[in-house]
């Protein structure tokens, strides 16, 4: 079963957005989740739940307009993060999210979902192939302190 994040408190998102981003604080990602749910035509956030009715996982996503690395139109629905729980995967959860993901991009009028992940989390990039996506192009970043 998926559900429709409405509110901060919902079903374990905070817990799941600390697991997935550990580097942000708890007040952070609060400030970014109200973010979020204040502009619901540009976001959406859906948490998936195990057969017990606990949450097992969650995926947020984003309609961005500017230039998606790879994509040829725009907006493009853009996975920003998606997590499922250690105990919960390699049971089709992630691929759920993913649709109700992509039923959602497309309510909104997109014909292309993006993604991305480090270049050395392997197992990331398994899971997107997994789940139909395919690589476009590889990227470093660099930096110069000035």
């Amino acid at each position: 079963m998926i559900i429709v994040c409405k509110t901060v408190d919902d079903a374990g998102w905070l817990t799941m957005r600390q697991a997935l981003w550990p580097e942000g604080t708890q007040a952070e990602h609060i400030e970014e989740m109200i973010s979020l749910l204040e502009d619901s035509k540009r976001y959406g956030q859906f948490i998936v739940l195990g057969t017990s009715g606990e949450p097992a996982g969650f995926i947020e996503a984003a309609l961005r307009y500017d230039y998606v690395n790879g994509t040829e139109t725009s907006p493009v629905a853009f996975i920003e993060g998606i997590y499922v729980k250690p105990d919960f995967r390699s049971q089709g959860l992630a691929r759920q999210l993913i649709n109700v993901v992509i039923g959602w991009a497309r309510e909104r009028g997109c014909v292309e979902l993006a993604s991305d992940t480090g270049l050395d989390n392997l197992a990331s990039q398994d899971v997107h192939k997994a789940l139909g996506f395919v690589e476009t192009e590889r990227v470093v970043y660099f930096r110069k302190c000035l």
